[in-house]
């Protein structure tokens, strides 16, 4: 007679090892190997959408740059997915995104790529924060036009309770928008017709078409990846998502670098690619590092590390190092000082200790030049302008927060060096304005929020 299930029993030690293979069998699955293949296809069905609509193609960073080629890439977008969650529906006045909207209005829309974890149709990014950020700017640029003003989300993914709660949220949403005094005027002359979020994903069916809107700029919301329900086990080695959490599989790659080797990449077997992929970050290390200086004020300036220009008489510069340094050692001449504050929440609140420094040392910088003749400072070059150039590793992170500080403290509104010390302390909506206009003119900078929380500290006593 044959045994039934019931009756098959294993021991401990089988059961340890069952759960082991399994282990095992998952993480093979989530190779790097299947990692970069999962994301070449889902490029391939992003290049059938670009092909489809015809607009250009804008990366949801980080995530969206891995299915996009660099030369494809025409602009980066940072719509937080977090922005979108349930309950929380924000319309971020830190991440504008109004670098798009002049690609927007030359080229009648744009496409937003991004991705998503397993078993999700869209990010909440696209199917929320988006459609957030387009009912926002409709009421604003087009105040007198109500059915400009609509709030459109995906009804597969967004259902009628939440879209009405997140509807009940965009007059404040409108409110914090108008408080930052952004020129509406220059805004209404890249647009001439109201935003409307529009999506694709692999399970859309994509019709060839060249079609200009009459009635708004389709802004075209692709989910990259193709919905996965069960277990990657289940796909054959293809993975939902495989461009996000780079941190835990990347190894250093980035898509730039993925995208210059993608062929030796995908060839190498899986044993030899992690080799491989080491050494191709190494050799790009200082490439992808260099950046040139961003000015994100009139006189403000920031850049990564290291600096490979030469410093000018005309240039204060400060730079922030990951090393721990005695303040005492910081100033090495009136044109340069160089701070060390540690690395990552260390260095944020050190940097909390160090920007009373940093402010009086180029406040000294703007008072001793402040005479354009520069009687006072002989070396000076008065046929060259002040600049103040703060750099950090990244060039997005300390560096803007110690940018924002100085902002604060001694430009005025229109950013022209104000001679008289700031003796009252400043609020968060002063901060917040001269933080969207930061960001604005720098899109890709990236503050963290201890680093904010330092400034506000500084500036608010």
């Amino acid at each position: 007679m044959a045994t039934a299930t019931s009756e098959l029993v294993f021991s401990p030690r089988a059961n340890h090892n069952f759960s082991r293979i399994l282990s095992e069998l998952k993480r093979s699955n989530l190779s790097i190997t299947n990692r970069l293949r999962s994301i070449r296809e889902d490029a391939d069905f992003v290049a059938e959408v670009a092909a489809a609509f015809s607009r250009p193609l804008i990366a949801n960073e980080r995530c969206g740059s891995w299915y996009i080629p660099p030369e494809r890439k025409a602009g980066s977008a940072y719509f937080k997915s977090t922005d979108g969650h349930t309950g929380q529906w924000r319309f971020s006045t830190r991440r504008l995104n109004l670098q798009l909207l002049s690609i927007i209005g030359e080229c009648d829309g744009c496409i937003i790529v991004d991705s998503t974890r397993r078993g999700k149709r869209m990010p909440d990014a696209l199917s929320k924060t988006v459609p957030i950020w387009c009912c926002v700017l409709n009421h604003v640029l087009f105040p007198d036009k109500p059915a400009f003003q609509k709030l459109y989300t995906p009804p597969n993914a967004v259902s009628q309770s939440e879209h009405s709660q997140i509807e009940s949220r965009i007059p404040e949403h409108v409110a914090s928008l108008k408080a930052l005094g952004i020129n509406l005027d220059a805004l209404r002359e890249q647009l001439k017709k109201p935003l409307r979020p529009i999506w694709v994903t692999q399970e859309s069916q994509l019709v060839p078409t060249d079609q200009i809107f009459d009635d708004f700029h389709p802004i075209i919301c692709c989910t990259s990846s193709r919905r996965v329900l069960g277990g990657e086990m289940s796909e054959g080695g293809y993975i939902q998502g495989a461009g996000d959490d780079t941190e835990n599989w990347a190894l250093g790659l980035t898509p730039l670098i993925f995208w210059r080797h993608a062929d030796a990449l995908l060839s190498t077997p899986e044993p030899e690619l992690s080799e491989l992929v080491r050494s191709l970050v190494s050799q790009q290390v200082a490439d992808i590092n260099a950046m040139s200086p961003k000015q994100v004020a009139p006189y403000l300036f920031v850049g990564s590390l290291p600096l490979t220009a030469p410093s000018s008489p005309s240039t204060c510069t400060v730079t922030i190092y990951s090393k721990t340094t005695d303040p005492n050692t910081w100033v090495k001449s009136p044109l340069l000082m160089e701070v060390g504050v540690g690395k990552h929440k260390l260095a944020s609140r050190n940097l909390r200790i160090a920007l009373p420094n940093i402010n009086d040392f180029v406040r000294r910088f703007l008072e001793r030049t402040h005479d354009s003749t520069s009687a006072k400072d002989p070396e000076m070059n008065s046929s060259e302008p002040r600049r103040i150039l703060i750099a950090c590793e990244t060039g997005k992170d300390i560096s803007v927060g110690v940018a924002l500080a100085l902002l604060c403290q001694n430009f005025d509104s229109d950013g022209n060096f104000d001679p008289h010390p700031r003796t009252s302390s400043h609020t968060k909506n002063d901060i917040r304005v001269k933080l969207s206009r930061i960001m604005t003119s720098f899109p890709e900078a990236n503050p963290s929020r201890a680093t904010l929380q330092s400034v506000n500290s500084f500036l608010m006593g």
